[in-house]
């Protein structure tokens, strides 16, 4: 299905489209964003949402199985601050700062490991 059915069936509210295949891509027609990417715009629309914690662990350890680093993803986060604004981003550092492991707070990487992701 091409890009132009897939946005009639959006805009119309079509059945399946919003489902998720195993991939985590839309069933409504092969996605030409890799894992990686589409993990990453996942994180981006949470944030511009006001999305809750538990919401910015369950993505950021998705978006680290598709092989996203934590610089990453605050790239993506400072990245759309002139679309979702300074305030929403500070709401949402720490609830990121929380998924990779650290607390903001106490100033610490309590998560993280030699070698591993968090860093």
């Amino acid at each position: 299905m091409d890009y132009t059915e897939r946005l009639r069936r959006l805009a119309i509210n079509a059945e399946r489209l919003g489902e998720t295949s195993a991939e985590g891509v839309g069933t409504g027609g092969a996605s030409v964003l890799d894992a990686k990417a589409l993990a990453l715009a996942r994180i981006a629309a949470l944030v511009a949402m006001g999305g809750a914690e538990p919401s910015f662990g369950s993505l950021a350890d998705a978006a680290v199985s598709a092989g996203a680093t934590a610089v990453e993803m605050v790239d993506v986060l400072t990245g759309i601050i002139d679309i979702v604004g300074v305030p929403r981003a500070v709401v949402a550092a720490p609830q990121l700062a929380m998924a990779l492991g650290y607390n903001l707070d106490e100033g610490s990487d309590r998560g993280a490991v030699d070698g591993g992701w968090r860093t």
